[in-house]
């Protein structure tokens, strides 16, 4: 999961949701000089990443993705699931995916002093380009794409896995429908 995913499954307490926002900028396991609900939200975040990473249901996808991503296959998964959450957001929430977006946006900037470096940097760069709501087009699924292949060494083979997502749609789909109803459980205790 990535940005929209990770917002999906905060919940609805703000110092989780910032915790859980900025987690892949935090290292070590000493989390004491975070907020305890900001602790909570980078507790989150890790159980997330690691339910997500070794679930069966994903590997198999991230298979699919190897052939086009190489060792970033579970990057471009990350982005797949966060497209195929926004693409069909009105079976998870009753809320419209912009109005959700707005709301994390605001949220964010809010707290935003309170993140690292690095994120706080990042954030008005994912406000401006309206990242959440992006995802849910194989175009917006692209430009993240392409902007993650120029951030990391030998990115370029990202560029453009989009189309694996669209020639196996409806299998991801089917995948992902199956996948998230169990990451919501699992991720139940920490919301």
């Amino acid at each position: 999961m990535n940005f929209l995913g990770h917002l999906f499954l905060s919940g609805d307490v703000e110092m989780v949701i910032v915790g859980n926002f900025m987690a892949d900028a935090v290292k070590g396991r000493d989390l004491s000089r975070y907020p305890e609900g900001v602790q909570q939200g980078i507790r989150l975040h890790r159980a997330i990443d690691s339910f997500t990473d070794s679930h069966p249901i994903q590997q198999r996808g991230r298979e699919r993705a190897h052939a086009h991503a190489g060792r970033y296959a579970s990057v471009v998964m990350d982005l797949f699931y966060d497209h195929l959450l926004a693409r069909n957001w009105e079976r998870w929430r009753t809320d419209p995916l912009p109005a959700f977006a707005r709301g994390m946006y605001g949220l964010l900037q809010k707290n935003q002093e309170r993140m690292p470096d690095r994120t706080q940097q990042m954030l008005p760069y994912m406000i401006q380009g309206d990242w959440l709501v992006s995802y849910a087009s194989l175009a917006g699924i692209g430009r993240a794409l392409d902007g993650l292949s120029r951030r990391v060494p030998e990115g370029g083979v990202m560029r453009g896995a989009e189309r694996v997502l669209e020639e196996h749609i409806e299998l991801y789909t089917e995948e992902f429908n199956t996948f998230l109803p169990s990451i919501i459980e699992h991720t139940a205790a920490y919301r």
